[in-house]
């Protein structure tokens, strides 16, 4: 029953603080690729938390689901199948936690929706404060997160049980039983009170040995003391006897007289040995003179051998060198001649170059020339510019800040709203006619409309006329005219007219402003960088170059040269020398080959010219000794002298041997040696005597005869107690070895199905492999080419990739059993070479047949080239 995941939603879990959909996963082979750090292992990890941890629980795991530094309740929503069922769960952690489970028997919450959930997915409770994989049954061991599948390791319990059961009728066996588990149960505690965990005896068998060598220990001082009295009478009896006899022996007269006639015989045998180092002596010296005599006649016969056949080699190799000589002088020409045309070639090419670089020279002058009339000409427009520039610049620097327009504008507004007010409020009088006798306030009038804002006076000749506006009037009039002030203040410090002529201002320095951004772009146009003459861009870089190149023309001298004509010559030249180094080389190894030859026949008629001057000096030296003259005459009786020395020598070596004065010191050391000795036993059997008598004397009555007897009766008992206890515990260790060996043979009857289908996974990673599981089912070593190795050992990509294998086997028999089974990975085989990548994802493809596979990871170009579902994370 392959377990298909279909929508997962999450919010305020952990990195995703906002909610998050992922949707559009299919049966098969799904791959979601996306960078680093956004939040794929995150998205694993709700699922996990959605499936398995209890909904109230508030363990370190459920605490780390929050957002860091938020107080809400994380939640996971989950849409799958299983079963051919459609099911849904929703969870919510820490804060107004709670779960809702939706499946064809309708929805279930709390504790009733985790026990079914828990039924339907094969996992357990889970009471661990940081989450165990190992409850959750076989998605603990199929939803792999980051670096979990790094090792290969055991599946957990649930799954052992779960492909146990899986592979009983295949193998015909239950292994485990309630049966096998009480009895085991039984002889093990039995088993403890005999032997430790690691075979070692304790317990009854200790106590029984530890009885039997007290009694033991007993039995033997018992009979050691009673042995000891009756060893002791036998000594005494002994030491009495050894004592006659060795007075008999200090009363002997033999030794002594033995003694004397030695001492004599080593004086005679001390006077041929002198002997005898003489006659070596003068043997040694007639030997030696003979041995040198012959030395020096072998010395001469050789010297002479030695000169024959020297003078006979070097006159060998004098006439094997004359033929190579007359071929080696014709070398030597010939390599002569073509080392002058490789002269002539190379000076040729040194010609065509100085001539090809003195015209791209010339080319750069003119180029050069070109840049600087370029230089100059633009130096031209830049000072145009620069005084626009500044012209507009100062224009644009005349702008008035926009808050103080905005302050003009209000006084303004101010000056119309309160000119508005004393409009309102004042008392407006009109003229007409003749008005010479009216005065205002002591002052004449004027025909036309007048408005008044305070008392005012009119005279009519003698009579007097008082007007008087409303009170407001007058403040109305006083507002107006501090308005006016400050506005009249306000444009008399920016130097205006009015607010209009403020707005024209700022309109001038805007487009001046914008101007100056024009000009300064035209500016940075004008003056880029030119490498010709090696001229930085920027005008200030511009004006120092042309400011340097003074009021000299540009026009440099001469005409342009025929460029290809020199690199035609040029190519010519290195034609010619190519050729010349050809011929140079070729005349120099065929002078090598030559001399070559020559070199060891040189050698050889060196070697011999040494060994002839050598040898014909030997000869001479050793002729200008003076006993070679008289060498012939000397040997002869030389030899007879020798021969005379080696007779004596016998006679001496004969006589020497008769009288030894070693062995005769050595039998009157032994004769002293045994006197001395003899004295010394007396000594020590008078003490013995004396000992055994008080021994004797002091065990005869403490009845050693009868406690002998009683310990060898305890000895007997203990011994029999300890066979019965070792039997007891043989009989128990030999049921535990049986029962033990039963379970492993169950087990590996077992453990041979797992290794026959995680080996058609793994044969296509590595062919030919051989694999070897534990009893746990962990796969512990792979064997090639008849060398075992252990999983620990391979290196951490294989390792990466055997635990994908195996669980993908392990996937394949929960399959057979119905069990719910989906592949998630996050971030696999991030240590595979590019061909095992490939044979991995041939490999999870096909998985993807069977059931459904996730993958997440951020390596885009690793997956993708893959065919399979593409799921975006948003």
């Amino acid at each position: 029953m392959s377990l298909r995941l279909r929508r997962i939603a999450l919010d305020g879990f952990r990195k995703f603080r906002t909610p998050v959909v992922l949707e559009g996963l299919t049966d098969g082979l799904n791959i979601i690729i996306e960078d680093n750090e956004t939040g794929k292992s995150t998205l694993l990890e709700a699922l996990r938390a959605a499936f398995f941890v209890r909904h109230n629980t508030k363990n370190q795991l459920a605490q780390s689901y929050a957002p860091h530094g938020e107080a809400i309740g994380p939640r996971v929503e989950v849409a799958f199948e299983a079963g051919g069922a459609s099911w849904s769960v929703s969870k919510r952690f820490l804060r107004s936690a709670g779960v809702e489970l939706t499946g064809p028997q309708g929805r279930a919450q709390g504790e009733e929706a985790e026990a079914r959930l828990n039924t339907l997915l094969g996992a357990v409770k889970d009471s661990s404060r940081g989450g165990d994989i190992g409850s959750y049954g076989a998605l603990g061991l199929l939803w792999v997160a980051q670096t979990e599948a790094l090792a290969v390791s055991a599946p957990g319990q649930i799954v052992r049980d779960s492909v146990t059961a899986t592979l009983e009728a295949e193998v015909g066996s239950i292994m485990g039983g309630p049966a096998y588990k009480k009895v085991r149960a039984r002889v093990e505690d039995q088993y403890g009170a005999y032997w430790t965990p690691t075979g070692q005896k304790k317990g009854r068998q200790t106590e029984a040995r530890d009885r039997l060598d007290a009694a033991e220990a007993a039995s033997r001082e018992a009979s050691q003391r009673l042995a000891t009295l009756e060893k002791t009478f036998t000594e005494l009896e002994a030491a009495r006897t050894k004592l006659k006899v060795i007075d008999r022996e200090i009363a002997d007269e033999t030794d002594r007289e033995a003694r004397q006639a030695l001492v004599s015989s080593l004086e005679i045998a001390r006077a041929a040995v002198q002997m005898l180092a003489t006659r070596r002596a003068e043997h040694e010296a007639a030997s030696g003179k003979v041995h040198a005599l012959e030395e020096l006649q072998r010395r001469h016969v050789a010297a002479t051998d030695a000169t024959l056949t020297a003078q006979q080699a070097v006159d060998e190799a004098r006439d094997r060198r004359r033929d190579v000589g007359e071929r080696l002088a014709a070398a030597r020409l010939r390599l002569a001649d073509a080392r002058s045309a490789l002269e002539g070639a190379r000076d040729g090419r040194r010609d065509a170059r100085a001539g090809l670089g003195a015209g791209e020279k010339l080319i750069d002058k003119h180029r050069r020339a070109a840049a600087n009339a370029e230089a100059r000409k633009r130096h031209g427009e830049l000072l145009d510019l620069e005084r626009l520039y500044r012209e507009a610049r100062v224009v644009s620097e005349t702008a008035i800040p926009a808050k103080t327009v905005a302050a003009l504008e209000a006084f303004e507004r101010v000056v119309a709203e309160a000119g508005a007010v004393v409009a309102a409020g004042a008392t407006r009088i009109a003229f007409s006619g003749p008005t010479e006798a009216i005065l205002i306030d002591g002052a004449p009038i004027t025909e036309g409309e007048r408005t008044l804002t305070r008392a005012t006076k009119f005279r009519f000749g003698d009579a007097e006329l008082t007007v008087t506006p409303p009170g407001t009037a007058q403040s109305a009039d006083e507002t107006l005219a501090a308005a006016k002030r400050r506005l009249a203040a306000a444009l008399e410090e920016l130097d205006i007219e009015d607010v209009a002529a403020a707005r024209v201002r700022n309109d001038a320095a805007r487009d001046a402003a914008a101007e100056v951004r024009t000009l300064d772009a035209r500016i940075t146009a004008v003056t880029p960088a030119d490498p010709v003459i090696e001229l930085a861009a920027g005008p200030e870089a511009l004006k120092l170059y042309v400011s340097s190149l003074g009021n000299g023309g540009d026009d440099p001298e001469g005409e342009l040269p025929d460029m290809w004509a020199l690199t035609s010559a040029l190519e010519s030249a290195e034609d010619a020398l190519a050729k010349a180094e050809g011929i140079h080389e070729s005349a120099l190894d065929g002078l090598r080959r030559i001399e070559e030859e020559d070199a060891p026949l040189a050698t050889q008629e060196a070697g011999a010219n040494s060994d002839l001057v050598n040898g014909r000096s030997q000869i001479e030296a050793i002729e200008a000794r003076p006993e070679y003259a008289t060498l012939e005459t000397d040997l002869r009786p030389a030899r007879e002298r020798a021969a005379e020395c080696a007779v004596k020598l016998d006679e001496a070596e004969r006589n020497a041997t008769a009288h030894d004065p070693a062995a005769i010191a050595r039998k009157i050391d032994v004769i002293d040696a045994r006197n001395r000795t003899a004295g010394e036993t007396r000594n020590k059997l008078l003490t013995d005597i004396a000992r055994h008598e008080n021994t004797i004397e002091i065990e005869g009555g403490a009845g050693l005869a009868d406690r002998a007897a009683a310990a060898c009766e305890e000895v007997e008992a203990a011994r029999a107690t300890l066979e019965r206890v070792t039997m007891d515990a043989d009989t128990l260790k030999l049921l535990r070895e049986t029962l033990d060996e039963a379970h492993n043979e169950t087990s590996a009857r077992f453990v041979g199905p797992v290794a026959k289908r995680a080996k058609r996974h793994i044969e296509r990673l590595l062919p030919g492999c051989e694999l070897a599981f534990s009893e746990d089912l962990a796969l512990v070593s792979v064997t090639r080419g008849g060398i075992a190795e252990s999983c620990e050992s391979l290196s951490r990509g294989t390792q990466e990739q055997l635990a994908v294998l195996t669980r993908i086997a392990f996937a394949d028999m929960l399959l057979e059993q119905g069990r719910p089974v989906s592949l998630v990975l996050d971030d696999p085989l991030v240590y595979s070479d590019d061909g095992r990548l490939d044979a991995m994802v041939e490999i999870l493809s096909d998985a993807a047949t069977r059931m459904q596979v996730i993958l997440l990871t951020c390596r885009d170009r690793a997956f993708r080239h893959v065919p399979g579902n593409r799921v975006t994370l948003g």
